[in-house]
């Protein structure tokens, strides 16, 4: 009797236990809020992130970046305290600057594509991480924007622009189409005006469409700096000579971009061979006039001859030297994305032509005239970053500036392009 006492008063106690006892589901459920309470109060620490951004000076690209920049940091504020500040650039010099100091140089910036080459070499470019999707975005790996952002096989760069050729803009008051079709009809319709037609000679980016359309060449060497160039060889001087008719006719003015858009603002200029940028001033001046085409012809030996351009690219680089590269290439992804392309596109007037192919088939894009005449000329146009390198630009600039002037000391043609060609396909030093 006394062990079944003691039984009946164990199996009392064991079952008290497992009545007081809170069961396990209980448990986790009252101990979670707890939990959370304690991450609410206890938030992660932000980090505080300070990027330099550069680009183009003019006003409505650093404008645009402002609110593009601004928005980055908006979208990542749940993340980090970050500070994007402005740089004005011309992307045609950036890599002169970035490579006086590339430690010093901006986190992020844009530039011409041409630059490519001579950035990577000084390991100035972060690769390019998110290959894939960029890739595909900007027209799959044999596009022009994706090869003239990769060396030796690896991408470097993020395509921001497209379009970076050069067309002719004409006032339909005083240039009918057809007239606009050659430099015989462009200088016929500025005669007969009293006004005159221009496009800068002093410039190798300009000077390069006679000689490419007459069939001579520029191509760059092994070391993707040096340029092979054969405007020297037979015939070419023919070219230069075509050059001296035109600077020869009073309706003809050699005149750089500011100089182009003065003239037209001033009723002067009533066309001109120039680039997607000025598009915006250029429409405002001659209104319901404004027109563009593709490049004229030329008289070549009695012949016409359709010139030929660059075509080219506005790059997006990360410094390799940033101290914040994961955040420098977040930024640079972002300026470049589909709808900061189309974005910056409406914000420039149509200048900043988008290099992302959904951005670029967008119905606003689409309507431009620029649009239209690049894709007219392209199929004459060459590769600006395949095309030339470091040493191209001021032996070009110097025969354009002859050619401009008339070539006023009477100096053998044969020579100046032989000088010419020496100076181009000098090594880059």
């Amino acid at each position: 009797m006394k062990k079944l006492t003691a039984i009946l008063m164990a199996l009392l106690m064991v079952l008290s236990f497992v009545a007081c006892a809170p069961a396990a589901e209980e448990t986790a459920a009252t101990e979670a809020p707890a939990t959370e309470a304690a991450a609410t109060e206890a938030p992660a620490v932000k980090e505080d992130i300070t990027l330099t951004l550069w680009g183009s000076e003019l006003p409505e690209f650093q404008a645009a970046l402002r609110v593009m920049a601004d928005n980055f940091i908006a979208a990542y504020a749940d993340e980090a305290n970050i500070t994007i500040d402005l740089g004005a650039q011309s992307e045609s010099t950036a890599k002169d600057t970035i490579l006086l100091d590339v430690s010093a140089a901006a986190d992020v910036f844009y530039y011409a594509d041409d630059q490519t080459g001579e950035l990577v070499n000084a390991g100035a470019l972060q690769p390019v991480e998110n290959v894939d999707a960029i890739t595909a975005a900007n027209g799959g790996a044999d596009a022009g924007a994706i090869q003239a952002a990769t060396v030796g096989g690896m991408l470097y760069a993020y395509p921001a622009m497209g379009g970076n050729g050069y067309f002719l803009y004409y006032d339909k008051e005083f240039v009918s189409a057809e007239q606009a079709g050659s430099w015989m009809g462009l200088l016929e319709a500025a005669n007969a005006a009293g006004k005159q037609v221009t496009m800068q000679l002093n410039s190798g980016w300009y000077l390069y469409g006679f000689f490419k359309g007459a069939g001579y060449s520029c191509s760059l060497a092994d070391d993707k700096t040096t340029t092979q160039c054969d405007w020297n060889t037979a015939g070419g001087t023919d070219v230069a000579q075509a050059i001296l008719d035109i600077t020869a006719d009073p309706g003809f003015i050699n005149l750089d971009d500011a100089a182009f858009v003065t003239g037209v603002q001033e009723g002067t200029i009533i066309a001109g061979v120039n680039g997607s940028w000025n598009a915006g001033t250029i429409q405002t001046a001659w209104g319901d006039n404004y027109a563009t085409a593709k490049l004229p012809t030329f008289t070549l030996n009695g012949q016409e001859v359709q010139m030929g351009s660059f075509d080219g690219y506005k790059l997006v680089g990360v410094n390799a030297y940033s101290a914040n590269v994961g955040w420098a290439m977040r930024l640079a992804e972002w300026l470049t994305n589909e709808d900061n392309q189309i974005y910056l596109y409406e914000a420039t007037n149509g200048s900043a032509v988008p290099s992302n192919v959904n951005a670029a088939a967008s119905e606003s894009v689409q309507a431009n005239p620029v649009v239209a005449a690049l894709a007219s000329q392209s199929q004459f146009a060459s590769a600006q970053s395949l095309s030339v390198g470091g040493n191209y630009w001021t032996p070009t600039e110097t025969l354009g500036n002859i050619l401009a002037q008339g070539n006023p000391d009477g100096t053998d043609l044969q020579q100046l392009l032989d000088e010419t060609v020496a100076g181009v396909t000098a090594p880059v030093g």
